[in-house]
């Protein structure tokens, strides 16, 4: 069987699944990776088959996106020929975690594909959102459309959804508590980060995208990113400041370490999540501002921690997805 995997590279969270999924759909036969997208550190160990520039958007420094870096960083003509130019004729299974080329080069050629991912939830309308309508509902109905589902998120809100991946690194990890908080917000500098963090007498570790050299500046360290630096981090933590991203918190809380979380803003997606994470009791924070230093001493002072329930299920899902989904 030949099997294609399409992910997401814009984040680190669609790489960091696809590191636990890759060597299970290797078992059922000979697998080509392609990612699409631009903005993720961590890397997979297999070797790539496509390497597209895709459609991705460039974390900003105040909280959300950089929308003219994004605009700058566009390639629609590429995208285009890419889309067309993408062989599947050879594949029994496509697979695709909200990739655009190889969803759209299958719904171009009329070849069926099936999602596996955090965004594809999002179809069933039980799936925590804002009662707003936005316009980012579009996105994840068009962005990497697919003939099937299989999603996952905090909680089953419908039959096709899961509780998340959790790494068996991070399953696996022993955990301790050195008191420190971990630190991982992509969409603010880290000046905006220190002048916040060094009002409280609690001491943190950023994990920053824009630092090539680790440094410290009073209670807190800065790091560049590092899967498995931020593994380390994450296990011996007391919690988790992060964006409104997926699995990373649901990683967390695994590990049942306190979170607090900041969507990004104008993020649909990460305000989802925030609302779904809200639900289970992770407090939510809007944004940061003058008022910041308090919730996080509030938060700090605050035990409480949410109990979840994320069973190692991903080899039967995805035993379950190539005997239902390949072709014959």
């Amino acid at each position: 069987m030949k099997i294609l995997f399409g992910i997401q590279g814009t984040g680190n969270g669609h790489i960091s699944r696809a590191r636990e999924i890759v060597p299970l759909l290797q078992q059922y036969g000979e697998v080509d990776l392609l990612i699409s997208g631009t903005e993720a550190e961590v890397s997979l160990s297999q070797p790539l088959k496509y390497r597209f520039h895709g459609f991705s958007f460039v974390f900003g420094k105040k909280g959300g996106v950089d929308n003219w870096a994004t605009f700058k960083i566009m390639n629609l003509p590429q995208l285009w020929r890419d889309m067309h130019s993408l062989p599947l004729s050879q594949y029994d299974l496509i697979i695709n975690d909200f990739e655009p080329v190889s969803a759209w080069a299958c719904r171009l050629q009329k070849v069926p594909s099936v999602s596996l991912s955090h965004q594809c939830s999002f179809v069933s309308p039980n799936t925590p959102r804002p009662k707003k309508w936005n316009y980012a509902e579009w996105l994840f109905k068009y962005y990497s459309p697919t003939t099937h589902h299989v999603g996952f998120h905090f909680e089953r809100y419908d039959d096709f959804i899961h509780t998340p991946v959790i790494r068996s690194e991070i399953r696996e990890m022993e955990t301790a508590n050195l008191g420190h908080y971990t630190v991982y917000l992509p969409a603010y500098d880290d000046k905006t980060l220190l002048k916040h963090l060094s009002q409280t007498e609690a001491q943190w570790q950023i994990f920053s995208k824009r630092q090539k050299t680790p440094y410290r500046s009073g209670n807190v360290e800065i790091f560049p990113v590092n899967n498995e630096a931020f593994n380390t981090s994450l296990a011996n933590c007391e919690g988790l400041l992060t964006g409104g991203g997926f699995e990373g918190p649901a990683e967390a809380l695994f590990l049942k370490k306190k979170v607090l979380m900041i969507p990004m803003k104008g993020q649909y997606e990460q305000q989802c999540n925030a609302l779904a994470a809200s639900k289970l009791g992770v407090p939510v924070v809007n944004e940061i501002n003058d008022k910041f230093a308090g919730h996080l001493n509030n938060w700090i002072q605050d035990d409480k921690k949410v109990i979840v329930n994320f069973p190692n299920e991903t080899a039967q899902i995805v035993d379950d997805l190539v005997k239902r989904y390949a072709r014959k």
